[in-house]
């Protein structure tokens, strides 16, 4: 039924346009519009505030916050309507468009783009649904730094939906997934059965074919015929709030002949025990799993590493965390072999602050055939530093980059090549919790008591304090037996223990590092843990109670009471399934598009969001009511006169409803009129500060000024933009006037001013916009005078455009008292700049009237 009435508004009732408006009902409606707009903008804000974890909600609220935004919406469209009937119909086809989309995301469908694969360059934040957080970011690497990342394309979420659908997989693993959630079906039968149904599925021919397009000009684009690929999971959700650390399958050294199979094993690895447990601890709903896969050109890596841009073990040490090992990255982020560390200091200058050179006998390299192997290394090598001081300084200073650019700590994996160019594999948040809570005299006094297993060994995973009966995940060991509040004892610290993580008190490893994935995991679970402890499975015995100390390395035997109170560590913030919906949704909502109203994207069709539409609106409202004088000057009748000035300009005041005093009231027809005012008539108090501004002692010059004949013969050839002419199509100096509003278009010699100036009852709405162009000089001069305007404007706070010799400048949000203020300022300005740019023959002058500017304003503050 909307559709219908948008139909019928917006296509059968063109006569609207040529309906005869008040002024006074024009401007009621760009009241509505600010009233509106404001509305708009408050409930984003309040929105986006529900994501700071503070507050607890549900769907019912994100149904009604969606509802009323679209009802804002409309209400907004409809008031801008009634200002430009009929003028932007695609405006309702933008809007009609988001709220489908919204309805889409609540009704769980979301809409996504109808591509299968999009290459690196041409990704952007927009994209993050269609390709996932880590392809993403990979993108925006690509575009946005001087960091090198790998040539390659991201597989679309599209894509995924079009396999499952093609083998008609949507409703079969539905009703797996949900008999394992019931617990009628083990996780490990579960995904054993998605995966095989996924591997024995046929990829569709549109798919295949643009995996092989992709995949050649990868190989033309890099000039190696034989290519070899990096195949990588980027699923919804990953590599964002949550990380999903080695919860999904990557592929190293993929032939061309392989990627087809590599594709369909990332997809199946989506369903893997450990991903499903982890999307159930933070429910994710079945609508949520959508894999997009990222396909790199691989990186043959002399060196691979891990690296931290900020410690997440000691965040006070104000120190980067660097690991790396001989060729490629994998056995660092699985635990599985021991690395190279460093801690370097993240000032200028990045000195390392301390490093552990571990023995590395063995790496992993890329085979002929296509796969990855581990390598004996050298025996000269295995002791020696796998990254010079170069390299680390480069990381350190590539780490800061990226934490500065993505405006948080970062988790991220880079490798060097061949010859010695460093590559960054991907960069995820790095999620970091403090803790302050220092031991007590009498909590060091109790532990006295308690015999101790460990103590001094290993690295700090996640900091706190767990306690529970010890669970040895020895090889091949059923992890579905582990007991709820256990402590985990490994040999290695895997990711394959995140599907029991969430239920551990605690984890402490023989080998391991704290920048691996189970670390990662370990951290978005505030588990404590305690890796790299060497004698871990050794020293502590299968069902023995015992209480891990992660902060102090240190196991002690028995269930510690004291140290319990470190379970009220630092909160984490809820990753609920309403919060991802909520940040879903405010896509549609929040982000801003439409920034410069002279970009050929400010239009209807250009509006991507609901605050896209808001922003439109604003503008061309605010545009139709500097149109103002030309509608007044059709004939309609309106309250004024010309105004009473000791300064000799030539000024119409135009009253829309509460502008003048009641005894002016009466009408005039047009700008035909010797009807006078005094200023005293005058109820604007905008107005009377312009005036008051304008008016100011010494500064409205009366002296002719000496022209040369090339400015002037310059002046008489130039034309203007209508957006600047103002009254010249008027042949008048003129000010549309109400209770809040004042519009002035003043011709002074050969430049032209327009100002608009807003004001309400509350300081969010408040706006004063100058315009300011031409002059009797040439370029040159004139450029100058917009040099000085643009100086002036910014010291009180203006923000400021330039263009050779048109200004525009604008405020917003200010309180009355700042509005009366910069009107003030404005009407000085345009007295002291009527004929500046004659006087302005070198670039020197501009500060020294920039000067003259403040001394006059000062002084007569000062009087």
């Amino acid at each position: 039924m909307n559709r219908v009435f948008d139909y019928i508004r917006t296509r059968l009732l063109p006569g609207r346009q040529r309906e005869r408006r008040s002024l006074a009902a024009l401007f009621s409606h760009f009241q509505r519009v600010l009233e509106l707009n404001n509305r708009t903008l408050t409930t984003i804000a309040s929105m986006h505030s529900k994501l700071g974890g503070g507050y607890i909600f549900d769907l019912q609220y994100l149904r009604s916050s969606k509802q009323y935004m679209v009802d804002t919406a409309r209400e907004l469209l409809d008031a801008f309507d009634a200002m430009a009937p009929g003028k932007y119909p695609e405006l309702y086809a933008s809007f009609r468009d988001i709220r489908s989309k919204l309805e889409s995301e609540l009704e769980r469908r979301p809409i996504l783009p109808d591509v299968m694969v999009i290459p690196f360059e041409d990704i952007g934040p927009k994209d993050m649904d269609a390709v996932g957080a880590k392809n993403t970011r990979l993108g925006i690497i690509a575009k946005t730094s001087s960091v090198t990342v790998p040539s390659g394309f991201a597989v679309t979420t599209s894509a995924y939906l079009l396999f499952m659908e093609h083998n008609g997989l949507g409703e079969t693993i539905k009703g797996y997934e949900e008999a394992w959630r019931a617990g009628n079906l083990p996780a490990k039968d579960a995904s054993d059965t998605i995966q095989a149904l996924i591997l024995a599925g046929t990829i569709p021919t549109r798919l295949r074919r643009a995996l092989n397009r992709e995949s050649d000009a990868l190989r033309r684009k890099l000039d190696d015929k034989d290519v070899r690929f990096a195949v990588r999971s980027s699923a919804w959700g990953e590599d964002g709030a949550l990380s999903f650390a080695g919860q999904y399958d990557s592929y190293l050294n993929v032939t061309s002949e392989g990627l087809l199979d590599a594709y369909k094993k990332v997809l199946a690895s989506t369903f893997s025990p450990s991903a499903m447990e982890y999307r159930r601890e933070y429910d994710f709903k079945p609508d949520e799993v959508y894999m997009a896969v990222s396909v790199q050109g691989m990186v043959q890596a002399r060196t691979s590493g891990v690296m931290y841009s900020l410690s997440p073990v000691n965040p006070k040490m104000n120190c980067i965390d660097i690991a790396g090992v001989w060729g490629l990255g994998a056995p660092v982020v699985s635990g599985k072999v021991k690395v190279d560390r460093f801690a370097v200091s993240r000032d200028s200058g990045h000195a390392v602050l301390s490093e552990s050179i571990a023995e590395k006998p063995l790496a992993q390299y890329g085979q002929p055939g296509g796969s990855v192997e581990m390598e004996p290394v050298p025996e000269d090598l295995q002791a020696v530093p796998s990254l010079s001081s170069e390299e680390i300084h480069l990381l350190a200073v590539t780490a800061m980059r990226l934490e500065q650019y993505f405006k948080k700590p970062q988790d991220i994996e880079y490798a060097f090549d061949q010859d010695g160019a460093l590559v960054v594999l991907q960069a995820r948040p790095l999620r970091i919790a403090v803790c302050d809570d220092a031991q007590s005299p009498e909590l060091s006094d109790a532990l006295k008591a308690y015999p101790v297993l460990l103590s001094g060994e290993g690295d700090v995973g996640q900091q706190g304090v767990g306690a529970g009966p010890v669970f040895v995940a020895w090889e091949g060991r059923d992890l579905e037996t582990f007991p709820d509040g256990a402590l985990l004892v490994a040999h290695v610290s895997s990711p394959q223990y995140a599907s029991i993580l969430h239920r551990a008190s605690g984890v402490v490893t023989d080998i391991g590092s704290p920048l691996g994935h189970m670390a990662t995991i370990a951290r978005e679970y505030r588990v404590p843990s305690l890796l790299n402890a060497s004698r871990a499975t050794m020293v502590l015995q299968e069902g023995e109670m015992v209480t891990l100390d992660a902060e102090q390395k240190t196991v002690y035997q028995g269930l510690v009471k004291e140290l319990k109170l470190h379970d009220f560590m630092c909160d984490r913030m809820e990753e609920t399934y309403e919060y991802r919906l909520l940040r879903r949704m405010l896509k549609l909502i929040e982000p801003l598009n439409l920034f410069d109203p002279t970009a050929g994207n400010f239009t209807p069709q250009g509006c991507q969001t609901l605050h896209d539409i808001a922003r439109f609106i604003h503008e061309k409202s605010v545009e139709i009511l500097t149109d103002i004088p030309n509608a007044s000057a059709a004939g309609e009748a309106c309250p004024g006169g010309r105004l009473e000035l000791p300064v000799p300009l030539d000024l119409v005041v135009l009253d829309i409803g509460g502008g003048l005093a009641p005894e002016c009231a009466g009408g005039l027809h047009g700008l035909r009129t010797r009807r006078t005012i005094r200023l005293d008539q005058v109820e604007s108090t905008t107005l009377h500060s312009f005036v008051n501004g304008m008016t100011l002692d010494g500064v409205w010059q009366s002296t002719p000024v000496p022209v040369d004949f090339s400015s002037f013969m310059s002046s008489m050839t130039r034309t203007f933009s209508t957006d600047t002419t103002g009254a010249q199509r008027i042949g008048q100096n003129l000010a549309v006037i109400s209770n809040q509003y004042l519009h002035l278009s003043l011709k002074l010699g050969y430049h032209f001013t327009m100002i608009d100036c807003y004001e309400s009852v509350d300081g969010v709405r408040n706006v004063v916009q100058f315009r300011f162009a031409g002059g009797v000089t040439g370029v040159t001069r004139r450029s100058r005078r917009a040099k000085f305007l643009s100086n002036v404007l910014k010291t009180y706070d203006f923000s400021v455009t330039v263009k050779e010799d048109l200004v525009v400048a604008r405020a917003k949000g200010r309180v009355a008292q700042d509005v009366h203020w910069l009107m003030y300022i404005l009407g000085v300005v345009v007295a002291y700049t009527r004929q500046l740019d004659v006087s302005m023959v070198n670039d020197a002058q501009v500060l020294e009237h920039c000067e003259e500017f403040e001394r006059i304003v000062n002084q007569a503050i000062s009087n």
